[in-house]
């Protein structure tokens, strides 16, 4: 018997517009609450003997310490592992195999493998960086003015910071959401962007924020629409490109839930070969992780050239309102899958 399997969470707006389109298509689809993974054992009874095809959403967190971060994807990762285990053992198929995603959440890593593959990424800088003052030492040896320090695991604009200095003159611009919480005194993730300026308190929070493993990547100029800087978030499912969002900021950070503009990469109106070279670009970063069917891509296209560079990639970056609300593509595309796999024709 087979059956369809979304580890997801009840009521979130990824399992309801999927299985809306499931139902649409006469696909059923399976609930597993992420609280009920608990229990693997119980899970590996319940499907044995069963051919079962898993779509894994990521599982939801309370914590907005940024300080927690490490633990809590440590923890995702030994129930990534798991899961791909329970793979290797039993009929089970993933939309995205557990390996995969993984993989993509660790920046370091991804960008290493892109870039040796000659995928063009925002490059990161080689020099090591722990504190606030050896990054001002690897930005003057590099002649680089401004950079974006992320958090290696991070998600959602997670302890991101885009980081202006001066050598000449000692100015510095912070722009983050991150905050030191005044009660707890721990360092915690907002959804407010603030920019700081005062060096001791730049520095202080820079030391802080390398005390979790972070990459510092070159800060390019992106393209420009309407007075706004904008990057892109496509997303490629088997193969083929079935959404590309553009969006806008007036600042650094473009992530939509820090009240950016999202717009239609259509009305951009750029040129078919600037296109079909994201297109490409794209294909090429989802090709190159192995069980890899769905994935968000976030792509830099640089200010005058408009050459594409990979950001980030994100093996569970598949819920776009402006498609959710419309269209719903990526979430039908994915039903689509699932019921040729419940009919036996994949």
């Amino acid at each position: 018997m087979r059956q369809a399997v979304l580890l997801g969470n009840p009521g979130t707006k990824r399992t309801l517009y999927l299985e809306k389109e499931a139902k649409k298509l006469q696909a059923p689809i399976s609930l597993l609450d992420w609280k009920q993974l608990k229990d693997q054992h119980h899970v590996s009874g319940e499907w044995r003997g069963q051919e079962i095809f898993l779509k894994i959403d990521p599982p939801v967190w309370d914590s907005c310490s940024l300080e927690e971060l490490d633990s809590l994807t440590q923890e995702y990762k030994v129930e990534l592992k798991a899961l791909e285990s329970l793979g290797e053992r039993g009929r089970l198929w993933f939309l995205n195999r557990p390996q995969a995603i993984w993989q993509l959440l660790d920046k370091r890593e991804c960008k290493s493998k892109l870039k040796t593959l000659g995928i063009a990424v925002t490059e990161a800088l080689e020099e090591p960086v722990d504190t606030g003052e050896s990054l001002l030492k690897a930005m003057e040896i590099h002649h680089v003015p401004q950079v974006f320090i992320k958090p290696v695991r991070g998600s959602g604009a997670a302890g991101i910071a885009a980081f202006r200095w001066q050598r000449k003159t000692g100015r510095m611009m912070l722009y983050t959401c991150g905050m030191e919480d005044p009660e707890t005194g721990c360092l915690v993730n907002t959804k407010r962007l603030r920019c700081f300026t005062d060096r001791e308190q730049v520095m202080s929070f820079l030391n802080r924020l390398f005390q979790l493993d972070c990459i510092v990547e070159r800060w390019y100029a992106k393209a420009q629409y309407q007075g706004f800087s904008y990057d892109l978030r496509a997303v490629i499912q088997d193969g083929q490109m079935d959404f590309m969002l553009a969006r806008l900021s007036k600042g650094p950070v473009t992530n939509l839930h820090l009240n950016n503009h999202p717009l239609n990469a259509l009305e951009l109106k750029l040129p078919l070969s600037v296109l079909e070279e994201i297109e490409d670009l794209c294909r090429r970063a989802a090709e190159s992780y192995e069980g890899l069917r769905s994935v968000g891509v976030d792509v830099l296209l640089e200010n005058g050239s408009l050459r594409p560079r990979v950001i980030e990639m994100n093996g569970q970056g598949d819920l776009i309102y402006q498609d959710i609300y419309h269209e719903n593509r990526i979430y039908r595309h994915q039903a689509e899958m699932m019921k040729r796999w419940l009919c036996g024709r994949v």
